[in-house]
């Protein structure tokens, strides 16, 4: 327990005041001592009982026993944060540091606003965080699992709005029979020699009529030139080879003419058969159209996606239904952990109720009364936390109604409220550094003394600071810090140092009554410290 005392204005704010930068809250350049340098604020932690490792996994930061926490304010405004050295967000600052420092001043007590507060006292007490932590990952998978199921539904919907659509899309192409990927290309080759009928056929017959029946026609000329080289090639070898090759031209030619006539009795017009080529190709030209493609290969493909659309409404059928299936026995098991866990918190309300009235009564606040307030949820409204919404109702008078913290308790009555529930969780879970400012307002005498003690035992297993102005309360500290004004330069400078038992009795003895402190409160100080 620390102890932080000083005269009023003398600059214990500013302890808070950075505190408060290393907690995350928004930095305003006024606050500077010298507007032209930069503002560091830098706080070590020990984190070992604090089961952070997670959440420096999860945050890519180097995991330290003793974590420095740091934030950097420039002159011109801007803000830096940083974990271990490492740069990091605000909202990563505060995740870590809610969970090192808890703030309790005046009107800063609002952890006990919050119902989440609440539900967390009750599971502290209750001792139960095996079974919560296995329930709340059987609720993120039963969350994961109707964001699923409405994801498949959304889709399911969709594609039933498109299903009309699409089987006629399907049909249309069924209809078409497309089969070949070649065979745009084979009638568009088709349809222009129908067109073009006439011409080939003319042009077969000429060239047929040349080398056949031309007079002279180039088969007989090359039959006479044949007949002349053989005369010839009787008184001169070397034609020999010549005459082999006019042999095999005449027989190409032949072969040609024969070929041509073939083909030439072959080409017939045929209007029935273009309009049919012509009737085809204007399917496919305006299948490619409509679909924005450019050839039977990308028509059969199109043909396939809508075939496995129209199929994916019975496969998206079938995993809407496991997935409801799933869901319901999930339901069932979380239904099971989080009557489980209610029945724990439900025998700690009393509990709660007893020991916090006890430890109002120790703190001067004998007539004031803790009740819990509880309500159940269906199976279906199950939160992430059970089935149970929990507030604390709090009346600070005899014979006053119960309502809502925030109606009711002033600041000092929430500072002492929440010192009790404190000391009470400290024994079942690891605190963070408690820090109380001006606890003691509203208190003197005897209650300060037992606020004191409180305050005391608190700090046995745990680190609290605590700002005061009450001799009974600061005499409780192990350690004991004196806050003050140093006028000695141009400039006024608030500074901070730890007293020595000397020190403190006269520090304690000033409070108890003026300074220089009278005999008598020397006295008194030395026996409120040997207390």
């Amino acid at each position: 327990m620390n102890i932080i005392t000083g005269e009023t204005g003398a600059g214990k704010s500013i302890i808070l005041g950075g505190l408060s930068l290393m907690l995350g809250q928004r930095a305003e350049t006024r606050v500077l001592f010298n507007p032209n340098e930069k503002c560091v604020v830098e706080g070590r932690f020990m984190v070992e009982g604090y089961a952070l490792d997670q959440f420096f996994v999860d945050n890519e930061l180097d995991y330290d026993p003793q974590t420095i926490v740091r934030r950097e304010i420039t002159p011109s405004g801007k803000s830096r944060a940083f974990i271990n050295d490492t740069p990091v967000t605000l909202p990563v600052l505060k995740e870590l540091t809610e969970k090192l420092v808890s703030l309790h001043a005046q009107h800063q007590t609002l952890h006990l606003y919050d119902a989440n507060f609440h539900l967390f006292i009750i599971d502290t007490l209750a001792n139960h965080e095996a079974l919560l932590g296995h329930y709340k990952q059987q609720f993120q998978a039963y969350q994961k699992a109707k964001r699923q199921r409405q994801e498949l539904q959304n889709q399911l919907e969709q594609a039933l709005k498109d299903m009309d659509y699409v089987q006629f899309q399907l049909n249309e192409l069924d209809e078409a029979n497309l089969a070949d990927p070649n065979e745009q290309e084979q009638l568009e080759k088709e349809l222009k020699q129908l067109e073009h009928a006439d011409t080939i056929k003319r042009q077969l017959s000429e060239s047929i009529f040349l080398l056949e029946e031309h007079e002279p026609a180039l088969l007989q000329q090359l039959r006479n030139i044949r007949s002349q080289l053989s005369e010839a090639a009787r008184y001169m070898n070397e034609l020999n080879p010549l005459l082999e090759r006019i042999e095999s031209v005449s027989i190409e030619l032949a072969d040609i003419s024969n070929e041509l006539s073939n083909i030439e009795n072959d080409i017939m017009p045929d209007p029935e058969r273009m309009d049919e080529v012509n009737e085809r190709l204007n399917l496919l030209y305006r299948l490619q159209k409509k679909h924005r493609l450019s050839t039977i290969a990308e028509l059969m493909a199109l043909h396939e996606s809508l075939a496995n659309r129209n199929q994916s409404v019975d496969s998206l059928q079938k995993d809407i239904e496991r997935l409801s299936q799933r869901i319901v026995q999930l339901q069932q098991q979380l239904w099971q952990n989080a009557q489980k866990i209610s029945e724990n918190r439900q025998q700690q309300f009393a509990i709660l109720e007893q020991k916090v009235g006890e430890q109002l009564t120790q703190v001067g606040m004998p007539n004031a009364r803790l009740r819990v307030e509880h309500q159940l949820l269906s199976a279906d409204n199950m939160t992430a936390d059970g089935i149970d919404v929990v507030q604390l109702l709090f009346a600070p008078n005899k014979g006053s109604q119960f309502h809502e913290l925030r109606r009711v308790a002033s600041g000092g009555e929430l500072s002492r409220l929440m010192l009790c529930i404190q000391t009470l969780l400290a024994a079942k879970v690891a605190l963070p550094t408690l820090i109380f400012d001006e606890i003691d307002t509203g208190i003197s005498g005897e209650v300060a003394l037992k606020v004191g003690r409180l305050l005391q035992k608190l700090g046995d297993d745990h680190q609290i600071i605590c700002i005061t102005h009450l001799p009974q309360m600061a005499s409780r500290g192990e350690a004991h810090f004196f806050v003050y004004k140093d006028d000695s330069a141009e400039r006024t400078i608030s500074r901070i140092r730890p007293l020595s038992p000397q020190e403190r009795v006269q520090e304690i003895a000033v409070m108890l009554s003026s300074n220089p402190p009278t005999t008598a409160a020397i006295e008194n100080a030395k026996m409120l410290l040997a207390q």
